[in-house]
């Protein structure tokens, strides 16, 4: 039976055919001008906070708010926008007293901005006021985005901000903060001529294998477990946990990570592994890919040995990161490339912990 076959089959027994059968994709595009640069985005949001953080539920309502900032000619920007909160664990009061939220951009009103060509994008924000180390989880997490970026053109793309807060409806100071802007999901698939797709589980041999082992490498430099490629959580309606999927309804079919808080090179106070893994932290690096030939192992892992020095640039390049923060996180990439490069630690750390499909 071919792999297209396979797929159809599958998407019918789960009545996925309706679902993954929408319009063609739009002719594929360059990314938006917001992510088409990585220089940091200085801008001003005005809303009314205190309402907006008070919803914590997953359908929050959009509140009206203001973005502005200084346009490439000098004259000031100003767009309303709606906001509201987002995210799982983000989102309890008692993670983030400053939780992720998603931006509405009016598209008419985004023509000629740095907006331009959004619609909804997901703002990753430093999650608590007064801790430093926050905002460096923000600095740090933006840099795994970006890592992924260097190994594959499927990934979500990414922008720094310096955000200043301003609460409308409460006597309080401003406050600025590191935040970044992610890719909207429909947006990536158009940029990458695919559709976004929704099924309630995703067979391991559906997917395009060589991405799908890029993905579980990936994961394993930065220390991730919090995801899975092949089911969806029990509070989602469609796969997968931290992993979006894109493609066509008759294949290929690709996974993309996203959202890495409780990886262990970002190493966030409330970050803990799943109990039924046998590890204590979410610093103790745990394989959780599909059991594979050696060498197509060595084919993904000839990737990431390609793109090592892009990889250190990324981080010794980026302002921001505390001195301390840096040496440890380069420290974190050191292991995995000592890994990688000695075939005894590979069968012992890569194909001894990998899945059976």
């Amino acid at each position: 039976m071919t792999h297209a076959r396979r797929l159809s089959i599958f998407l019918v027994l789960f009545g996925c055919s309706a679902a993954l059968a929408q319009e063609p994709a739009q002719p594929p595009s360059q990314p938006g001008v917001l992510f088409s640069s990585d220089e940091v985005l200085n801008l001003t949001i005005e809303a009314p906070l205190e309402s907006i953080f008070r919803q914590r539920e997953q359908e929050s309502d959009d509140h009206d708010a203001i973005i502005r900032y200084e346009g490439a000619d000098g004259a000031e920007v100003v767009l309303e926008i709606g906001l509201r909160t987002r995210g799982k664990f983000r989102l309890k009061r008692s993670t983030c007293r400053f939780p992720p939220v998603r931006v509405n951009i009016k598209t008419r009103q985004a023509e000629n901005t740095v907006f331009a060509g959004e619609d909804k994008l997901k703002l990753v924000t430093h999650c608590q006021d007064g801790r430093s180390e926050y905002e460096q989880y923000v600095l740090q997490e933006y840099s795994v985005y970006r890592i992924y970026n260097l190994l594959s053109d499927l990934s979500f793309r990414v922008r720094l901000a310096r955000i200043t807060y301003v609460d409308t409806e409460e006597d309080r100071d401003t406050l600025t903060r590191y935040a970044f802007f992610i890719e909207d999901e429909d947006n990536l698939a158009r940029r990458s001529d695919w559709n976004a797709l929704a099924a309630p589980q995703v067979p391991p041999d559906i997917y395009e294998q060589d991405q799908l082992n890029l993905v579980e490498v990936f994961q394993y430099l930065i220390g991730n477990t919090d995801w899975d490629a092949f089911r969806k959580a029990p509070d989602q309606e469609s796969c997968c946990h931290n992993v979006k999927v894109v493609g066509d309804m008759v294949g290929p079919v690709f996974p993309i990570p996203y959202d890495f808080d409780f990886a262990g090179i970002v190493d966030t106070r409330y970050a803990t592994p799943d109990p039924s893994l046998d590890i204590r932290n979410v610093r103790r690096r745990l394989y959780r890919g599909i059991c594979r030939p050696r060498e197509d192992i060595d084919f993904t892992l000839q990737i990431f040995r390609d793109r090592k020095e892009d990889i250190y640039s990324l981080y010794q390049e980026l302002g921001g990161l505390d001195e301390d923060v840096l040496e440890e996180t380069i420290e974190y990439i050191d292991e995995f490339y000592e890994i990688i490069e000695d075939p005894g630690k590979v069968r012992s750390r890569i194909e001894r912990d990998c899945r059976r499909p």
